[in-house]
């Protein structure tokens, strides 16, 4: 079965930077899109990031310019890299990716595996 394990997550202070790791086993990597989630608290969980298996990326509005996402085939490896950190970015951030090859990667009701979440936290 497909298993998603995060990890990066941390404290940070605002400005800072951090980058996210996500190892994907249970199936052929390359061939499928992934995505980066996040949830604050009393908030709904948001598509922050997403890269199609060709290496197209789509952003959200909140952090364009600021994150960027990437993925390295060979180490079945997605990454989030978070500069310029902002006390708003506090969440727990997911890793994801669709059950379906043709799924659209860019929306967030295409994600059907989950990983289990890392908290970052940036404090002011």
């Amino acid at each position: 079965q497909v298993q998603l394990v995060e990890s990066g997550g941390g404290l940070v202070q605002a400005g800072g930077s951090l980058r996210l790791s996500c190892v994907a086993t249970g199936r052929t990597f390359s061939s499928y899109a992934m995505g980066w989630f996040r949830q604050a608290p009393g908030k709904e969980r948001e598509l922050v990031a997403g890269i199609s298996r060709g290496g197209s990326t789509n952003y959200a509005d909140s952090v364009k310019g600021r994150f960027t996402i990437s993925r390295d085939n060979t180490k079945n490896t997605v990454y989030l890299q978070m500069n310029r950190l902002k006390t708003e970015d506090t969440a727990v951030y997911y890793c994801a990716t669709p059950r379906s090859i043709v799924a659209n990667y860019a929306a967030g009701m295409s994600y059907a595996y989950w990983g289990q979440g890392t908290q970052v936290t940036v404090s002011s």
